[in-house]
């Protein structure tokens, strides 16, 4: 599904994703560097315990907890600035 501009919503979901997840790698990386320490702060929220649906059969396990660093904010915000410009 496209819009009037032509862009495409499912890439702007993927390079959101996409800076996210190497928003939190480079916050990683740096977690021990003295300079760039800080772009590993933030705060985490989900659910501290998995709930466990146990069928007999079947035993699923449901569980999501997500950590947002500075790393990650910055990543983001990279994603939509180059996805202005595709």
């Amino acid at each position: 599904m496209k819009r009037a501009g032509g862009k495409n919503n499912w890439a702007l979901c993927l390079l959101i994703l996409a800076g996210m997840v190497l928003g939190g790698f480079l916050g990683v990386l740096t977690e021990g560097n003295a300079a760039f320490g800080w772009l590993n702060y933030g705060q985490s929220f989900g659910l501290d315990e998995p709930i466990v649906l146990n069928l007999g059969l079947l035993v699923i396990t449901f569980g999501l907890n997500i950590k947002i660093t500075i790393a990650s904010i910055i990543g983001v915000v990279l994603a939509i600035i180059i996805y202005r410009f595709l």
